[in-house]
């Protein structure tokens, strides 16, 4: 990837809308993820809507607490973090599933790649 295509990833990419995905998808509210972070909901709406960042610290609390990888939670910034960020989500998944969903995801899995 050329410098050029790295500053344009990170000119279109929306960090603020990525944070307030993930934790309307793990079900927390603003108020509940300020008091994690021990910052203020101000503070969260501001990130969610691009008017600040967040630390390395406060980004690495916040990976913690919804259960996601710090290159899934900024990896579209370099292309090629993308994919290894989903693996990573992927194989934390697998992880999570019982021994009996795991062969039926294998089953799955071999007949998508057919």
């Amino acid at each position: 990837m050329s410098k050029e295509e790295t500053v344009e990833l990170n000119e279109n990419y929306q960090f603020g809308e990525k944070v307030k995905e993930i934790r309307i998808k793990e079900g927390l509210t603003q108020g509940q993820v300020a008091k994690e972070l021990n910052v203020t909901p101000g503070f969260i709406s501001n990130i969610e809507n691009g008017r600040t960042a967040m630390s390395l610290r406060l980004l690495i609390y916040y990976a913690t607490l919804t259960g996601v990888s710090l290159d899934s939670l900024v990896g579209l910034i370099d292309a090629e973090y993308e994919e290894d960020a989903l693996d990573k989500d992927i194989a934390r998944e697998v992880q999570k599933m019982s021994k009996e969903d795991k062969k039926k995801l294998f089953k799955v899995l071999k007949i998508m790649n057919e």
